[in-house]
């Protein structure tokens, strides 16, 4: 039977997650989304007023098993049929794009000595769907809640900074409304990136921003796996078992995606699912700010978003060139 101090711990996640909820919708902010406010209303608390030690039970609980079921209920935003009309262009583009960033933002996080789990972590929250990606990678490499402070942080840094960037350049891209919602969702870090940037193109841009971005997050499963494999088989230091760890909560984001797809969940339901997933998602990562070292975040993050910036920059001039060879 779990203590009152567990529940005071889970209880203070809720409340964290339901802050972030509510200013998230503030005007401005909605760009930098309930997951990145939530890790960073953590942070302030941990680092003001402190986390008494019994009440850590309940964050663990929140940043780990709370967080598998919001992975697994994010699913349900996802409808395959709608990346399967946009066409094989279009998931060729998202694919390219996807493997070209992790491999070059992993590969300069790398060279600039950064450790293995953060580089993973940062490249997969880049080239997928940013702190969400975060959080489902995390478990498989059994990242720690620094690394995953890290990582979040450079990406909502970034993601926010290149969103206001894609709003302002919009009038000058040679572009048309179909082909930017295209390139942003190709190249942005969060859906709330996405929807932000690609709304200034009106409404077919910010759809084909949302399908093109979804289409990234559908690919979140074949890179986990890939990633699980890689470290088991390719890196003998790698914090993984010997037989690699099944991350099953990924099956269950799979059959959501399936179900939502059939059609057989009223549209209601899934709407109020997502919202409780990503309130579960903002409890985990309330629960990662309560118990990271804001000096630890300070002493990785610079080198860490120096090449994430890069890699950023390599992503959108690769999307750029790449959208006017393809025919879209």
């Amino acid at each position: 039977m779990c203590s009152g101090n567990f529940w005071a711990g889970l209880g203070l996640t809720f409340i964290i997650a339901g802050i972030a909820y509510f200013v998230a919708r503030v005007p401005y902010l909605e760009i930098v989304g309930q997951l990145v406010i939530a890790i960073i209303l953590g942070l302030v608390w941990n680092g003001t007023i402190g986390v008494k030690q019994p009440f850590r039970s309940g964050i663990e609980y929140a940043s780990s098993r709370l967080l598998r079921v919001g992975i697994v209920l994010l699913g349900l935003r996802l409808n395959l049929m709608d990346i399967y009309h946009a066409g094989l262009p279009v998931f060729f583009y998202a694919f390219v794009l996807l493997v070209t960033t992790i491999a070059i933002v992993y590969g300069l996080c790398r060279a600039f000595r950064v450790n293995q789990t953060v580089s993973l972590l940062t490249a997969c929250g880049t080239a997928i769907c940013g702190a969400a990606a975060i959080l489902a990678i995390a478990p498989i490499v059994k990242a720690k809640e620094q690394s995953i402070g890290v990582a979040v942080a450079v990406i909502a840094l970034l993601g926010t900074s290149f969103t206001i960037v894609y709003t302002v350049l919009y009038t000058w891209l040679p572009l048309s409304d179909y082909q930017f919602g295209v390139f942003a969702g190709g190249t942005l870090h969060e859906v709330a990136h996405v929807v932000a940037a690609s709304s200034v193109g009106g409404e077919q841009a910010e759809n084909m921003g949302i399908v093109v971005k979804l289409t990234r997050v559908a690919l979140l499963v074949p890179v986990a796996f890939s990633v699980m494999v890689w470290l088991d088989k390719g890196n003998k230091q790698a914090r993984v078992n010997k037989a690699p760890p099944i991350p099953w909560f990924l099956f269950g984001f799979v059959a959501m995606s399936v179900l939502n797809t059939i059609g057989i969940i009223p549209q209601m339901i899934i709407d109020g699912c997502i919202v409780i997933s990503y309130l579960l998602l903002a409890m985990a990562m309330a629960g990662l700010g309560l118990k990271m070292d804001v000096g630890i975040l300070r002493k990785q993050g610079g080198i860490v978003l120096l090449a994430a910036l890069i890699g950023s920059v390599i992503l959108v001039l690769v999307g750029y060139l790449f959208l006017n060879w393809l025919p879209i």
